[in-house]
């Protein structure tokens, strides 16, 4: 065959090809080049998980991601979206940039505007190349036909147009900037807990109007609605984690429990969705960075009561502690670690918030079930056999004794927590 006539033919065929792909449906060309590859897929998984992303959109007894999970604020409810692949009630019509500019940007496809408790002020920091795996693995689940819960806010916060304004005071957009300064270790860690993370949502104290100051970024506060409160990351008197060995931050993150205490509340739900399932090397990584936020020792608590009431307090509560608690955290606050953690010297003993002790003490609970602590220990609760002033004796008197520098707490805090959300 001559030059020409192969040149020929090899324009017929191109032309042949163009063709038939302009007359084949679209979803009936090659499925191969519309699927996104495999590791893509598991990635953006284990980052879906990294974002803990099922917490808020996997409603309890739900379907997976479909949303309507009640989200209630000082504001009113919100419900949480249906983020499943369906067409008509999810995001099955999204694209890629879609659903970056909800990550990024914190609005939706056609503009509108989120509601913040959509965590986008940590989401913004997330990578194009992340947000498309994590939108890769969320076309994957299966699509599940449930069309959004309206919200129900208080006027007038049922207004979007008033989160411009909350905008401009609280939200900065821009995807993360590695620290030049810094290793590879501690960015990796710093990207997880500051972005993917959003650590700060709770650790971060929230203002009136529901937002935060980045100049106070992780130094603790109480979370709305639930009642726990979530202990500075950056002071060590809380949970600033700068005198603990990464071992022991790495074990809090991925089991739930160390050698210096265990988790609990809403950071026991984070750790059962999503820390436990992070490789070692993040978790790691977090470790490493959230070791180096720690900073000096704040103000010692002021006390709530009087020496005397104090001292009242204290010798009730050892009563009550010898015959409750010490065959488990020991005679002299020891405890049996992991299992049973330590009081003698636990920062979360001694913060300057007793909510977390009272509700312990209160409630009870168990630390997560992890992968690597798969049959955790849990404490029974006192709230039936032991009254308010009994709980207030006790938790004044594990937060004082053995060298702990808390302060007593009194019956009326311990009976306000009575009746607060187990969650």
């Amino acid at each position: 065959m001559s030059g020409q006539n192969r040149c020929w033919q090899l324009f017929l065929t191109t032309i042949s090809a163009l063709v038939v792909g302009m007359l084949v449906p679209a979803g009936a060309q090659n499925s191969e080049t519309q699927q996104p590859p495999e590791a893509i897929v598991k990635k953006g998984e284990y980052l879906a998980r990294a974002g803990d992303c099922v917490a808020c959109h996997t409603a309890p007894e739900g379907k997976l991601f479909a949303g309507g999970r009640a989200m209630p604020t000082p504001f009113g409810t919100l419900y949480t979206s249906n983020i499943t692949p369906d067409p008509e009630t999810g995001i099955g019509k999204w694209t890629a940039d879609d659903f970056y500019k909800t990550m990024h940007y914190g609005r939706f496809p056609d503009g509108g505007l989120l509601y913040p408790a959509m965590p986008f002020g940590s989401y913004t920091k997330v990578t194009r190349e992340d947000s498309d795996a994590i939108f890769a693995y969320l076309k994957t689940v299966p699509a599940v036909r449930q069309p959004d819960h309206p919200h129900e806010l208080q006027f007038p916060y049922n207004n979007r147009s008033l989160i411009l304004g909350w905008r401009t005071l609280f939200f900065t957009e821009g995807e993360f900037q590695p620290d030049p300064k810094q290793s590879d270790e501690w960015n990796r860690g710093a990207y997880l807990v500051e972005g993917l993370g959003h650590c700060g949502m709770c650790h971060t104290p929230i203002n009136a109007l529901g937002g935060s100051s980045e100049s106070k970024a992780f130094q603790g506060g109480l979370i709305p609605m639930q009642d726990w409160y979530a202990p500075s990351l950056t002071s060590n008197k809380e949970a600033g984690l700068g005198d603990w060995s990464i071992e022991e931050i790495s074990d809090l993150l991925q089991k739930g429990v160390s050698a210096r205490g265990a988790v609990y509340g809403p950071m026991a739900e984070v750790v059962y969705n999503s820390l436990q399932y992070m490789t070692d090397e993040d978790t790691r990584a977090m470790a490493v960075y959230l070791k180096s936020i720690a900073q000096d020792e704040p103000k010692p608590p002021r006390a709530s009561v009087g020496s005397q009431e104090a001292s009242l307090l204290r010798s009730l509560g050892k009563t009550v502690y010898d015959k409750q608690c010490a065959s488990c955290h020991g005679a002299e606050g020891e405890g049996r670690p992991p299992h049973y953690p330590p009081l003698a010297g636990n920062q979360s003993i001694q913060m300057e918030s007793s909510v977390n002790a009272v509700r312990m003490v209160l409630n009870g609970g168990y630390p997560p079930a992890t992968y690597k602590n798969p049959m955790p220990h849990g404490m029974p609760p006192f709230a039936v056999s032991l009254s308010d002033d009994e709980v207030a004796a006790v938790v004044s008197y594990i937060r004082t004794a053995w060298g702990n520098r808390g302060t007593p707490v009194n019956a009326a805090e311990a009976n306000k927590l009575r009746s607060a959300p187990l969650q």
